[in-house]
């Protein structure tokens, strides 16, 4: 159980602080470390490290897009109406504008990525247990 415990050391950048500002929109303990928060650019870039189990709500990037280059541990990405993807560093996930999306850690392992996004987000709905605890791992 918890594997990819390493991952809260940081890969490639250090873990960040606990994603207090955005735990509304999770289920689970999220680390967020700022690498570009530049307000005259539509675009930021952040690593997002969460603990096992860990995930965030459904959403969707109105005006913008979101791409996820994954640095570590193994995680879950589901487009609405599609099976999740199971992902591992190395792994690059691009999400267009207005899709319906959620990622997050797999239940036993530490899960990292590099969230680069663009545009507005709107958080919805969290992942229910009974649809997180269905996936496969």
């Amino acid at each position: 159980m918890n594997e990819n415990k390493n991952i809260k050391k940081g890969i490639v950048f250090p873990l960040g602080l606990k994603n207090d500002a955005y735990a509304k929109y999770f289920m689970g303990q999220s680390y967020l470390n700022e690498l570009v928060n530049d307000s005259d650019l539509n675009v930021s870039v952040g690593v997002v490290t969460f603990e096992p189990q860990c995930r965030n709500n459904w959403h969707i990037h109105h005006n913008g897009y979101q791409i996820l280059l994954v640095t570590g541990g193994e995680g879950w990405y589901q487009k609405e109406g599609e099976i999740a993807k199971k992902l591992v560093a190395g792994d690059v996930i691009v999400t267009h504008d207005d899709i319906k999306h959620w990622h997050g850690a797999t239940k036993n392992s530490w899960f990292s990525h590099i969230a680069i996004t663009a545009g507005r987000p709107e958080w919805l709905e969290a992942v229910s247990d009974k649809e997180y605890n269905k996936l496969e791992e």
